[in-house]
């Protein structure tokens, strides 16, 4: 069991790392563009990530430890502020958040793998759980905000395109085909 607390903690170590080279390496415009309307930008994701460590992960973590549950997280209602702030401020402040979460993951030991809280939506959920959820949400949103950041180079591949069904915006959304 000591190696989802290690392999979840992984994951959570180097998603800052992932972000700032995202952040150093494109251009703030395109790090703001949304890949289709409705869709988040890189940096909606970003700040969604940083939305979750301030209001989510280490809360639920902290009542897990304390025997506690917890209420459900709704993104739309407790954003902290708009995704145009600086992409580096942006990418610094979650790196922050993140070492402070850490700090309360440090505590968490194998024999709180097994310990439950309730959930309004799931209902009662192992920290286990809750653990592997939280490595899935880094993953997800870095995948999407990557996804985000390919459509220009999609759209100009040429004959190409097709290889990219799989992330082509327009392809999945039904506006066209490649």
């Amino acid at each position: 069991m000591d190696t989802v607390i290690a392999q979840v903690k992984s994951v959570l170590i180097s998603t800052p790392k992932h972000w700032q080279i995202l952040v150093d390496s494109y251009p703030g415009d395109q790090l703001r563009q949304a890949p289709a309307p409705n869709e988040w930008s890189a940096l909606g994701c970003l700040q969604h990530l940083i939305d979750a460590e301030r209001n989510v992960f280490p809360a639920r973590l902290q009542a897990f430890l304390s025997g506690q549950d917890f209420p459900v997280f709704n993104p739309a209602r407790e954003r902290a502020k708009p995704a145009a702030a600086d992409p580096v401020d942006m990418a610094a402040e979650f790196e922050q958040l993140r070492s402070e979460s850490l700090a309360i993951l440090n505590r968490v030991k194998p024999e709180d793998l097994s310990r439950t809280a309730q959930h309004p939506q799931y209902g009662l959920v192992p920290l286990e759980q809750v653990l592997q959820e939280w490595a899935a949400h880094d993953l997800n949103h870095t995948v999407q905000a990557v996804r985000a950041l390919m459509q220009p180079y999609i759209q100009g591949s040429g004959p190409w395109r097709p290889l990219f069904k799989d992330h082509d915006v327009e392809v999945s959304q039904g506006h066209g085909s490649a």
